[in-house]
């Protein structure tokens, strides 16, 4: 089986072409072909499939084998892969779990569309929001020396979270146009160079009582933007922004 190997901002991926619908589904192969030390490794796997309705779909699997909800980093990967493989030119759209996708390639630079976000809950100072996959927000001083794994795995696995999962994001305010972000990833069920969706809801909550419509997002991985504009209590029109690139293909032997 012939796979290629994409990474945005650190987030990494293998990436199957499976529009000829032959690759078997099966949770146990998905977690091996994840794991670093006995398969290809990555933080998850995305299928490129054909969609009816839109130039392909993207179906993505966290690196324990289980389908998830939305990973913008792999959305922006699968569509440097799909421009690789000439499905486009320049501007696509795409199915994804949480639905259609709008994105542009630029240079190597892919811009994506994140659903809309309705609401921004605050829990005690700290926030929660889905951009596609379900976020914890909470701003902390020196987020480069804090302790991302052992209290993003508390908050993860705490009463209100442990049985659904959801992704915490320790944020720091570097400047009032950028902010570093990292995050512990359910399903990963570690800290991640990057996570797309975790970026676009950090910078949500910072945006929300700012009148800029941009902020960059510096993660361990490189660097992000985001863009939204406000609507009411939440935002539209929401473009998540970086590169993704090709680091290698290979075949591996099912």
């Amino acid at each position: 089986m012939e796979f290629y190997k994409y990474q945005g901002t650190g987030n990494d991926f293998v990436m199957i072409d499976n529009r000829d619908e032959e690759f078997p589904k099966a949770k146990e192969f998905i977690r091996q072909l994840c794991d670093r030390r006995f398969g290809i490794g990555g933080d998850g796997l995305i299928l490129l499939e054909n969609d009816p309705a839109a130039d392909f779909k993207m179906v993505y699997y966290n690196s324990d084998g289980n389908e998830s909800s939305m990973c913008g980093n792999g959305g922006r990967c699968i569509v440097a892969f799909a421009h690789f493989l000439d499905i486009f030119e320049d501007k696509t759209q795409f199915e994804a779990i949480d639905g259609l996708h709008e994105a542009e390639i630029h240079n190597g630079i892919i811009k994506l569309k994140m659903i809309d976000v309705d609401s921004i809950k605050n829990i005690n100072g700290d926030f929660e929001l889905n951009t596609g996959s379900p976020h914890y927000v909470t701003f902390v001083e020196s987020v480069e020396n804090y302790k991302v794994f052992e209290n993003g795995n508390k908050i993860r696995n705490s009463a209100s979270y442990c049985q659904e999962g959801i992704n915490v994001n320790f944020v720091e305010e570097i400047s009032e146009n950028e902010i570093f972000v990292r995050t512990y990833e359910r399903g990963v069920e570690d800290e991640t160079f990057s996570c797309g969706t975790g970026a676009t809801a950090a910078a949500l909550v910072f945006l929300k009582d700012k009148e800029q419509p941009s902020v960059k997002v510096k993660v361990l991985g490189g660097n992000l933007k985001v863009y939204a504009e406000r609507n009411g209590e939440g935002f539209e029109n929401i473009w998540l922004e970086g590169p993704a690139t090709q680091v290698y293909k290979g075949k591996i032997i099912v």
